[in-house]
């Protein structure tokens, strides 16, 4: 007999667990719930290309609660207001942005959920909009070296956002500048670095600039190299042109590249 009452007891038990356990599910006719996030904006890196008729994006966003929560957004904690025709426009809990336009739109997003028990903001989630502009400049000044002279030829890479690589053309593509220990182009600045110019190192240079975000590449406008006729370059001390940072700070198990270059003769 009391291993039978034994067993009934215990299965009142976890019948009335079972019951609590279902029970805590924000159910359709359930009591009133503030709103929790199912669903919360993650960061955007979007590639702008230049003629690119379709530019939008649209940032998740979702949760519970009883009664449904409506939803808002916060561009850099201002409200964004969508207008019939605008560009922005929410659907459930998304937001949609339209003919992304790379000034007004970067910046950092949140979502809120509100209703009549309360309101919660998502975490942050950023928009970065990668471009790569064209060159302003149309024509650049020769530069004039002795024989034997070290020279920068500078590359100035137009108006961008994103992680640049650079190359440089030698008088017509595809000749390319081949990196050697005369010749170095920095991935930090784009310029060419040349030691001790020789008679074959006269030609116009082009810096050639990629986004690897959008991979889009434009082309600068030549620079003529030409040697100057008043004699050769005499021996002089090195002069450390390029050097890394003090401090560099890199996640473990990552490669770093650290650049060094210096003219001498």
């Amino acid at each position: 007999l009391n291993s039978e009452r034994g067993h009934a007891m215990l299965n009142l038990a976890l019948t009335n667990s079972v019951l609590l356990f279902f029970s805590s599910s924000p159910l359709e006719g359930s009591g009133p719930l503030r709103p929790v996030f199912t669903k919360q904006p993650g960061s955007i890196v979007f590639p702008l290309h230049l003629n690119e008729p379709s530019r939008e994006v649209t940032f998740s966003c979702e949760a519970q609660g009883h009664p449904p929560p409506s939803y808002r957004w916060k561009i850099n904690d201002s409200f964004i207001l969508p207008q019939p025709g605008s560009r922005y426009s929410i659907s459930g809990g998304n937001l949609r942005i339209s003919q992304l336009n790379k000034e007004e739109d970067s910046g950092i997003y949140q979502c809120l959920a509100s209703n009549s028990f309360g309101t919660i903001l998502s975490r942050e989630a950023s928009l970065h909009i990668a471009y790569l502009e064209e060159f302003k400049t149309q024509r650049r000044s020769p530069v004039s070296v002795r024989e034997g002279q070290g020279v920068v030829l500078l590359c100035g890479p137009p108006a961008h956002m994103g992680e640049l690589t650079f190359s440089w053309i030698f008088n017509e593509y595809p000749s390319f500048v081949k990196q050697d220990t005369r010749r170095f182009v920095s991935q930090k600045t784009g310029n060419l670095y040349i030691a001790k110019v020789e008679p074959s190192d006269v030609g116009n240079y082009t810096c050639v600039v990629t986004n690897s975000v959008t991979q889009s590449r434009v082309q600068g406008p030549p620079t003529p190299l030409v040697l100057r006729s008043d004699g050769v370059m005499g021996e002089y001390e090195p002069k450390i042109e390029i050097q890394f940072p003090e401090v560099v700070a890199v996640a473990k198990g990552l490669t770093v590249k650290l650049e060094c270059f210096a003219l001498g003769k």
